[in-house]
């Protein structure tokens, strides 16, 4: 987490030096660099998380717009009375009393061009932010499926064992006492889900109960469709049993697609 909170706060303050090329001198452009540093550490108030260090620079709004000020400020300094250019206060951003209005709408747009969140607003939004985060990851707040198995690596285990008992179901392995093999991983992850305090209580019990759901209700009603209101309760039985397997798995899946989706759009 911390090398790329650092990560993120290294390609901001490069993005800002290399549009000062051209348009403050070497020397101006150092100096200016470093104060921007200095100050995005200061906001950052020692944060080592991604997700904080991405708001905190989309405050500080797109780099060209601070190096425009910068000039500005430059350009309209008296030269019998400008400070030193490594004591000069930093350009105000969104958060600073006192904004100029035409500053404050240029930062405001900077802002949303940064933290837009693509889809915001349409059905599975959140699952275009993690496609979208090993693209930009200043447009999932520094969250990707990367920082998400560091953060939360006992939630990630209990989704792949979920997974794993789905897997499980097609190998028909020899029964543990009276339970099959995939209940006893289901049941291990589910208990994991169930400690957990990452979710709430209603997507933890939609998550674990989804592969149960879906053998139980499932299995009924895919395989009262097939055999029909005339057949007897023999071949009903043996239509449950074909497709119950294929239903707890599809349950599965579909428990651990809500688990993921709601991880990772956790605030």
């Amino acid at each position: 987490m911390t090398e790329r909170a650092d990560q993120l706060i290294l390609n901001y303050v490069s993005a800002a030096a290399d549009a000062a090329h051209g348009v403050l001198r070497a020397d101006q452009r150092l100096d200016f660099s470093r104060r921007l540093r200095a100050r995005i550490e200061q906001e950052r108030q020692g944060s080592q998380s991604a997700r904080e260090v991405a708001k905190v620079l989309a405050r500080f709004g797109d780099p060209e717009a601070l190096v425009a000020r910068e000039a500005r400020r430059l350009a309209e300094g008296r030269p019998g009375e400008q400070k030193p250019e490594s004591t000069a206060a930093f350009p105000k951003i969104r958060d600073d009393p006192g904004l100029p209005p035409g500053a404050a709408k240029s930062v405001k747009l900077a802002q949303d061009r940064l933290s837009r969140r693509p889809g915001r607003g349409m059905p599975l939004a959140g699952l275009r932010r993690a496609v979208m985060s090993s693209a930009n990851p200043m447009t999932t707040e520094g969250r990707d499926a990367g920082t998400i198995v560091k953060e939360h690596p006992r939630e990630t285990m209990a989704m792949a064992l979920l997974l794993l008992a789905a897997l499980m179901v097609p190998f028909n392995l020899p029964s543990v006492a009276i339970f099959t093999v995939p209940i006893i991983i289901w049941a291990i992850g589910t208990v994991i889900v169930l400690l957990s305090e990452s979710w709430t209580w209603r997507d933890r019990l939609l998550g674990t109960s989804a592969p149960i759901l879906g053998y139980s209700v499932g299995g009924v009603l895919i395989g009262g469709l097939r055999v029909g209101a005339t057949a007897g309760f023999e071949r009903f039985f043996a239509e449950f049993f074909s497709v119950s397997g294929i239903m707890f798995m599809i349950g599965a899946g579909l428990g651990v697609v809500l688990l993921a989706y709601r991880l990772f759009n956790v605030s």
